[in-house]
């Protein structure tokens, strides 16, 4: 991941309501935290936007003007296992990458998938956009639709859960 590929990633982590974000790739390991991190865990830390933190400084030499790095001390709970358990007889689908979650192709068109719909493998139930390029996201379950989990235009992190699904 470059710098610039970076910066975008806080530029959307800054619009979205996140508080944390942690990405690995191998030994590369990224967690950047907003200020609404700040605020939920103590109000130490008072920053005007978020706060690049890498564990540990391996391949990526800083560069001029670059944002602060540093080695985290522990991890912490991330927002995801912070959310409802599902029912265990409710199947999931979670979204592929970090990016904005869409649930239409365009405002003016329905969405993909709505609660009560029957989905099949294989049918698209939203589009998630990643660095500006949208991607369409289809179901590996089939089943019927119990609940999105997910608000249009929201951002949605790696593994995340977007829908409940009822198997046939």
């Amino acid at each position: 991941m470059n710098f610039k590929e970076i910066q975008e990633l806080v530029r959307l982590l800054n619009k979205s309501n996140l508080a944390e974000f942690k990405l690995e790739d191998g030994d590369f390991k990224l967690s950047i935290r907003t200020a609404l991190y700040s605020e939920t865990k103590t109000a130490k830390m008072v920053s005007s936007g978020p706060q690049l933190v890498s564990l540990p400084a391996t391949a990526m030499p800083p560069a001029p003007g670059s944002p602060t790095i540093a080695a985290t001390e522990t991890e912490k709970p991330s927002v995801a296992s912070t959310i409802e358990k599902p029912e265990e007889n409710y199947l999931e689908i979670k979204s592929p990458m970090v990016g904005t979650f869409y649930r239409s192709a365009s405002p003016e068109k329905p969405p993909y998938a709505e609660v009560g719909q029957k989905i099949r493998a294989g049918d698209v139930v939203c589009i998630i956009e990643a660095m500006k390029l949208f991607n369409e996201i289809e179901s590996e379950v089939s089943g019927t639709i119990v609940k999105v989990l997910v608000d249009n235009e929201h951002p949605v992190e790696y593994n995340q859960v977007l829908f409940l699904v009822e198997p046939d």
